[in-house]
């Protein structure tokens, strides 16, 4: 379930996170949690990667396993392939996944 103003949801094997993606970004961080123009809330992310070839979206994945102290085999896009708004499952146990988001994403 998603806690009011988070962009997370804990699931049977781990969470999912609604991601907001922009390539080419200059540098691999997450910038913390942002609210889209229809009111959805995302962890805002940014990676040096081109969108071309699945290369952004494998980094995006990277980004977000280091980040939780996930392998990237843990980490993997399952909605959005093509899209700059994304929902990453990461699996693993969900207390300490949920932790580690909300340490390393300040509300913008």
């Amino acid at each position: 379930m998603t806690a009011p103003g988070e962009p997370w949801r804990r699931t049977s094997d781990g969470v999912v996170v609604a991601c907001r993606l922009t390539p080419r970004g200059g540098r691999d961080a997450i910038d913390g949690v942002a609210e889209l123009a229809d009111g959805s809330l995302v962890l805002a992310a940014r990676v040096r990667s081109a969108p071309q070839g699945g290369e952004a979206n494998q980094a995006l994945c990277a980004l977000v396993a280091d980040r939780l102290g996930a392998s990237a085999s843990q980490v993997r896009v399952v909605i959005g392939l093509k899209s700059r708004v994304k929902q990453v499952a990461v699996s693993g146990d969900p207390a300490p996944l949920i932790a580690r988001l909300k340490a390393l994403s300040p509300r913008r």
